[in-house]
Protein backbone atom coordinates (compact mmCIF):
# COMPACT_ATOMS: atom_id res chain seq x y z
CA UNK A 1 0.00 0.00 0.00
CA UNK A 2 2.89 2.34 0.69
CA UNK A 3 4.20 1.94 -2.85
CA UNK A 4 0.85 3.05 -4.25
CA UNK A 5 0.87 6.09 -1.92
CA UNK A 6 4.41 6.99 -3.02
CA UNK A 7 3.42 6.52 -6.64
CA UNK A 8 0.34 8.77 -6.24
CA UNK A 9 2.38 11.44 -4.42
CA UNK A 10 5.04 11.33 -7.16
CA UNK A 11 2.33 11.61 -9.82
CA UNK A 12 0.81 14.62 -8.02
CA UNK A 13 4.22 16.34 -7.74
CA UNK A 14 4.89 15.64 -11.44
CA UNK A 15 1.43 16.95 -12.40
CA UNK A 16 1.93 20.10 -10.28
CA UNK A 17 5.34 20.72 -11.88
CA UNK A 18 3.86 20.18 -15.37
CA UNK A 19 0.94 22.57 -14.68
CA UNK A 20 3.38 25.15 -13.27
CA UNK A 21 5.53 24.89 -16.42
CA UNK A 22 2.48 25.32 -18.68
CA UNK A 23 1.38 28.34 -16.63
CA UNK A 24 4.81 29.97 -16.91
CA UNK A 25 4.96 29.35 -20.68
CA UNK A 26 1.50 30.84 -21.17
CA UNK A 27 2.45 33.86 -19.03
CA UNK A 28 5.61 34.39 -21.09
CA UNK A 29 3.66 34.11 -24.34
CA UNK A 30 1.01 36.52 -23.07
CA UNK A 31 3.71 39.03 -22.18
CA UNK A 32 5.24 38.61 -25.65
CA UNK A 33 1.86 39.17 -27.29
CA UNK A 34 1.34 42.32 -25.22
CA UNK A 35 4.81 43.59 -26.18
CA UNK A 36 4.05 42.92 -29.86
CA UNK A 37 0.72 44.78 -29.57
CA UNK A 38 2.52 47.74 -27.99
CA UNK A 39 5.16 47.68 -30.73
CA UNK A 40 2.46 47.55 -33.42
CA UNK A 41 0.71 50.52 -31.81
CA UNK A 42 4.00 52.47 -31.74
CA UNK A 43 4.66 51.66 -35.40
CA UNK A 44 1.15 52.75 -36.38
CA UNK A 45 1.62 56.02 -34.49
CA UNK A 46 4.97 56.54 -36.24
CA UNK A 47 3.33 55.87 -39.62
CA UNK A 48 0.56 58.35 -38.81
CA UNK A 49 3.16 60.96 -37.88
CA UNK A 50 5.09 60.36 -41.09
CA UNK A 51 1.88 60.64 -43.13
CA UNK A 52 1.06 63.94 -41.44
CA UNK A 53 4.57 65.23 -42.14
CA UNK A 54 4.31 64.08 -45.77
CA UNK A 55 0.97 65.87 -46.14
CA UNK A 56 2.53 69.04 -44.75
CA UNK A 57 5.55 68.78 -47.05
CA UNK A 58 3.37 67.96 -50.05
CA UNK A 59 0.92 70.84 -49.55
CA UNK A 60 0.44 72.79 -52.80
CA UNK A 61 0.72 76.16 -51.02
CA UNK A 62 4.10 75.21 -49.56
CA UNK A 63 5.37 73.90 -52.90
CA UNK A 64 4.18 77.05 -54.67
CA UNK A 65 6.02 79.20 -52.14
CA UNK A 66 9.21 77.17 -52.61
CA UNK A 67 8.91 77.40 -56.39
CA UNK A 68 8.40 81.16 -56.23
CA UNK A 69 11.34 81.58 -53.89
CA UNK A 70 13.87 79.25 -55.54
CA UNK A 71 12.95 79.00 -59.22
CA UNK A 72 13.41 82.06 -61.40
CA UNK A 73 10.42 81.21 -63.62
CA UNK A 74 8.62 83.81 -65.66
CA UNK A 75 5.06 83.59 -66.97
CA UNK A 76 4.56 82.49 -70.57
CA UNK A 77 4.09 85.20 -73.14
CA UNK A 78 2.34 84.53 -76.43
CA UNK A 79 5.09 86.30 -78.37
CA UNK A 80 7.77 83.88 -77.27
CA UNK A 81 6.57 81.25 -79.76
CA UNK A 82 8.03 81.46 -83.26
CA UNK A 83 6.10 81.15 -86.51
CA UNK A 84 6.23 78.07 -88.71
CA UNK A 85 8.19 79.86 -91.45
CA UNK A 86 11.13 80.42 -89.08
CA UNK A 87 11.53 76.73 -88.20
CA UNK A 88 14.57 74.94 -89.68
CA UNK A 89 14.19 72.66 -92.65
CA UNK A 90 13.41 68.97 -92.16
CA UNK A 91 16.57 66.82 -92.13
CA UNK A 92 17.22 64.88 -95.36
CA UNK A 93 16.07 61.26 -95.71
CA UNK A 94 18.68 58.65 -96.45
CA UNK A 95 16.21 56.27 -98.08
CA UNK A 96 13.41 56.70 -100.58
CA UNK A 97 9.82 56.98 -99.29
CA UNK A 98 8.77 53.63 -100.84
CA UNK A 99 11.80 51.65 -99.58
CA UNK A 100 11.67 49.69 -96.31
CA UNK A 101 13.28 51.15 -93.22
CA UNK A 102 17.01 50.23 -93.35
CA UNK A 103 17.40 49.89 -89.56
CA UNK A 104 14.27 47.74 -89.33
CA UNK A 105 15.60 45.55 -92.15
CA UNK A 106 18.90 45.10 -90.30
CA UNK A 107 17.03 44.10 -87.12
CA UNK A 108 14.94 41.58 -89.03
CA UNK A 109 18.11 40.11 -90.55
CA UNK A 110 19.70 39.79 -87.12
CA UNK A 111 16.57 38.20 -85.64
CA UNK A 112 16.40 35.70 -88.51
CA UNK A 113 20.09 34.81 -88.09
CA UNK A 114 19.75 34.14 -84.36
CA UNK A 115 19.07 30.48 -83.72
CA UNK A 116 16.78 29.47 -80.86
CA UNK A 117 19.58 27.39 -79.32
CA UNK A 118 22.07 30.27 -79.29
CA UNK A 119 22.92 31.41 -75.78
CA UNK A 120 24.99 34.21 -74.37
CA UNK A 121 28.29 33.72 -72.60
CA UNK A 122 26.67 34.10 -69.19
CA UNK A 123 24.38 31.12 -69.71
CA UNK A 124 25.95 27.72 -70.30
CA UNK A 125 24.90 25.99 -73.50
CA UNK A 126 22.56 23.06 -72.98
CA UNK A 127 24.22 19.70 -73.31
CA UNK A 128 23.31 17.73 -76.40
CA UNK A 129 22.08 14.17 -75.82
CA UNK A 130 24.45 11.49 -77.06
Amino acid sequence: MRIIHLFVIAALVFAAAYVYRIKMESTARTERVLRLHAEIREQREAIAGLRAEWARLDAPERLQGLADRHLPLKPLVATQYDSMKNLPERPPRFFKPGDPDPIGAMLETIDAAVDATTVTGSVPAPEKPR
